[in-house]
């Protein structure tokens, strides 16, 4: 019996259905999909060959070139590689570019070798456009933006609603020069990826209103989704209004607390705290210019010395030091300015709890 070839793009997302993504390493890193295991069929340079052999002599020349680059003991490794994760993932399927001759050569090599192992038709092109258009239909549902100055707990929100879409999660990235998370960004592609898959999945459990954080156009080194981000601009706002004590409390456990543990734990002690100590250093360095000079200094001075009262063990409570006045004369006035522009599109304000309450009774 056959393998089955599918062109249902929706229940391979739907499910996080395994893949064998067979194109060349330089295209899977370029973009691919969070269930996909690069296991090449060619080397970039063995891919880069047969491509200057296509232009110039044509296919036939340039499936004998591939057959002659992958064969013998390099032939059977790849197909030992392929078969240990069919054997892992009976429910998965191949894909290459187009769903063409890269993952029909290694079906074939695969049924040769006793494994019946189903293709997507179409390819990476075909999935990578069928998530193209699930962002660009979102965009067309009703959506509402969360706004608060920064510790308002915005993303803690989105998280904790139904009908939130979390684009930082997706981006890796919390927006700010403070932004930065464990996890390296990836990149523009797979970050569109993640948010249309996370989308079709509350679509398919119909969900059909949407709630985002209020972000600019970037966040990080990615870009929000064009059509999401259009949206975005004439989206109704609610705001969350907490106290200052609180907001202040966030961000010590969110960007001090936490972010040091972090580090330390995936890093080990020493070097962990390093790179804890260069991430404060560096997110501060990167607004100096807005801070001036002179107050960046002054806050960084501060900064060094909670860090040292920290690494002595006598806790985090000093870098209240330098986030205080950070919030009161930098992130404050600056979202402040920014909410003035949007406040025709204002609807609701209130603490973190009535906003939630507000957007969960919220019908429109």
């Amino acid at each position: 019996m056959s393998a089955n070839n599918s062109a249902d793009y929706q229940q391979i997302f739907l499910h996080d259905i395994p893949l064998i993504d067979v194109r060349a390493p330089v295209e899977f890193a370029q973009g691919a999909f969070t269930g996909a295991t690069n296991l090449p069929l060619m080397t970039n340079e063995e891919r880069h060959a047969v491509g200057i052999c296509y232009k110039q002599h044509g296919q036939k020349a340039a499936i004998e070139l591939g057959e002659q680059l992958v064969s013998g003991d390099v032939r059977e490794q790849r197909i030992a590689q392929w078969r240990t994760f069919c054997q892992q993932n009976p429910q998965g399927y191949i894909y290459c570019l187009r769903g063409g001759l890269r993952s029909h050569i290694t079906q074939r090599w695969l049924k040769e070798s006793g494994v019946d192992y189903p293709l997507v038709k179409g390819g990476y092109k075909a999935m990578r456009n069928f998530l193209i258009k699930v962002n660009q239909q979102v965009a067309t549902m009703p959506l509402k933006v969360i706004g608060g100055n920064t510790g308002s707990g915005k993303t803690r929100l989105v998280k904790a609603l139904p009908f939130g879409i979390d684009l930082e999660g997706a981006a890796r990235h919390r927006g700010s020069s403070f932004g930065r998370t464990l996890e390296s960004q990836s990149t523009q592609i797979n970050f569109e990826n993640r948010v249309a898959v996370s989308l079709l999945k509350k679509q398919h459990q119909g969900i059909c209103r949407w709630v985002v954080e209020d972000e600019g156009k970037t966040i990080g080194s990615n870009h929000v989704p064009l059509e999401i981000y259009e949206s975005m601009q004439t989206a109704s706002l609610v705001v969350i209004e907490d106290p200052f004590e609180l907001r202040l409390l966030r961000l010590k456990e969110e960007y001090i607390d936490t972010m040091s543990a972090g580090f330390q734990q995936q890093y080990g002690e020493d070097d962990g705290w390093v790179r804890f100590s260069h991430y404060l250093h560096h997110s501060l360095f990167a607004i100096r210019k807005r801070l001036g000079m002179e107050r960046y200094q002054t806050l960084l001075n501060e900064l060094d010395s909670a860090l040292h009262h920290q690494q002595m063990g006598q806790g985090s409570d000093k870098h209240e030091n330098w986030l205080v006045p950070l919030l009161i004369e930098y992130y404050d006035p600056m979202y402040s300015y920014q909410l003035s522009k949007k406040s025709d599109r204002i609807i609701f304000r209130g603490d973190y709890n009535a906003v939630r309450d507000f957007l969960l009774n919220d019908n429109h």
